[in-house]
């Protein structure tokens, strides 16, 4: 029997390369938010609308960081780590991409 719900987790896991200048990636584990396809169509319309940082808020729900998920950090990692909100993003489509594929 299939082991899949229905009903998914409201949050899945995935692991974003967050690029570091003169070091190599590190990996960071992401808790991003599930949505419907129908609540994916709506976010990639308001996306163009949306700071990267309000972005990344908007797909995911914690990390794996000693600092706390929240704008105040995720604007910090902006700042300190360009293409870190980009990656974190990015992966979260792909994630939802896959599993949309495997479905």
């Amino acid at each position: 029997m299939a082991r899949i719900s229905l009903n998914p987790n409201p949050t899945f896991k995935a692991m974003v390369e967050i690029c570091r200048p003169g070091l190599e990636a590190e990996r960071v584990e992401i808790t991003f938010k599930h949505r419907t396809r129908d609540e994916m169509d709506e976010f990639i319309k308001q996306m163009a609308e949306m700071s990267i940082e309000d972005q990344v808020m908007a797909v995911a729900a914690g990390w794996e960081l000693v600092d706390p998920f929240n704008l105040e950090n995720v604007k910090l990692l902006a700042q300190n780590y360009i293409t870190a909100p980009m990656a974190i993003r990015d992966k979260y489509i792909s994630e939802l991409i896959k599993a949309k594929e495997k479905n």
